[in-house]
């Protein structure tokens, strides 16, 4: 074990999705400051508000007072842990790992399997919810269903198996969900914090309209001009009509961060 402080510690967290980022914020807010997410090319986020992989788009992503900027090499990464930001690597690959050789590796693409993660691309391996065996391809891994375990450390064995419905909130579960109607590229009518009601058009991909199937907010909805799959989850409308959860991690995601923070202690901690 060597004497280097948890503040000097190196996080790579493979997706900077909405689950992902809500776990770096935690990190960051626990002085973890140097951490770097490895993003897709082209992310679709649907609650874009809350996720670092924006930055990919953007150049730059604040969530909660916490920003994240885009890198365009590895090797400008550390001047952006000097700056007080989280870097933003577009690396699907994770070719990066060989250059940053990081402390904890957290793989938070939530792809429901694994893309390629192995328990020896870090000293601590963790992987986020199905598709990942602790003692396997991982040495940890965290619960990520809603429930009695969300959050759990598990230290052998998979995760619970993917039930395919999305988490109740207030009482609604696939209704909650928007989904493509068919193919095609995505243009919205209505904006993330937006109230609406059941039937509403929100957006359309060519002529045919997609429409909210509950009252309430629409929390999240992916980038306007994205190309889709029949099917493809685009947006999230939040029966509470809180127009402030849009951009507040939620409750699942910081279960989720304590849950990498708590392996995370126990292994560099001491």
């Amino acid at each position: 074990m060597s004497g280097k402080r948890l503040s000097e510690r190196v996080v790579v967290i493979r997706g900077a999705g909405e689950q992902a980022s809500g776990i770096a914020c935690r990190l960051y807010r626990a002085n973890v400051r140097r951490i770097l997410m490895l993003e897709t090319e082209f992310p679709l986020a649907v609650r874009r508000l809350v996720s670092f992989c924006e930055a990919v788009h953007d150049g730059e992503m604040t969530v909660e007072g916490v920003t994240a900027v885009r890198a365009d090499r590895v090797e400008d990464v550390a001047g952006m842990w000097i700056a007080g930001k989280i870097g933003v690597l577009v690396d699907p690959a994770a070719e990066s790992l060989y250059t940053v050789r990081p402390d904890l590796l957290l793989d938070a693409t939530l792809a429901k399997r694994n893309l390629g993660t192995s328990i020896g691309d870090a000293p601590l391996v963790v992987g986020l919810g199905p598709g990942f065996c602790a003692g396997v391809d991982c040495h940890l891994v965290v619960e990520t269903n809603r429930g009695h375990d969300l959050g759990r450390v598990i230290g052998a064995g998979p995760a619970e198996a993917d039930t395919g419905i999305p988490g109740a909130i207030g009482g609604y579960t696939s209704e909650r969900v928007l989904r493509a109607p068919v193919a095609g590229r995505f243009e919205n009518e209505r904006a993330i914090g937006d109230l609406v009601q059941q039937g509403e058009t929100v957006g359309r991909i060519g002529e045919v309209e997609v429409r909210a199937t509950i009252d309430g907010v629409l929390r999240g909805m992916i980038r306007p001009g994205a190309v889709v799959k029949a099917g493809l989850k685009i947006g999230d409308v939040d029966p509470r009509g809180r127009k402030d959860y849009c951009v507040t991690v939620s409750e699942k995601a910081r279960a989720l961060g304590g849950a990498v923070l708590e392996a995370l202690l126990d292994r560099y901690n001491c």
